[in-house]
């Protein structure tokens, strides 16, 4: 992830830091966890609770390059690396907010399924077209 991508503003908690004075790396999954969602909710029309597809992440990976902790003020850069016919491996970053400065980067992978069937099911056009429009074709 460049910092090209969206942006989204992720606020470290005080329960957020471990007990060596950091964000513990389960937070940084948390926050490109749910910046994702909540990007395809907003901007794909993804409806996780009534709708015909969900998404499930099948594979995930963050490499940490540098230390943050609360109260610092962060975002999620989102980029995709791929889209496929029913997935997307989604490019991510923890930037220290308004810089370029990337403490973490992580990569998402999401395969659509159909969600009364659980079986694999083509990308929603709604996300497709949101992703071409505003992230790129991957």
């Amino acid at each position: 992830m460049d910092g090209s991508g969206v942006r989204v503003p992720f606020a470290t908690r005080w329960n957020d830091n471990d007990q060596y004075g950091h964000l513990n790396n389960t937070v940084y999954y948390a926050a490109m966890d749910t910046a994702v969602n909540t990007w395809m909710i907003r901007d794909g029309g993804l409806e996780p609770l009534g709708g015909d597809a969900i998404a499930l992440c099948v594979a995930s990976s963050c490499e940490f390059h540098a230390s943050a902790g609360f109260p610092d003020d962060l975002e999620v850069g989102i980029g995709v690396e791929r889209i496929g016919t029913t997935s997307v491996t989604w490019a991510l970053g923890i930037l220290r907010a308004g810089t370029d400065d990337q403490i973490a980067t992580g990569r998402f992978v999401h395969v659509f399924v159909d969600a009364a069937t659980r079986r694999p099911t083509p990308v929603p056009a709604s996300v497709r077209s949101a992703i071409e429009r505003q992230l790129g074709s991957g």
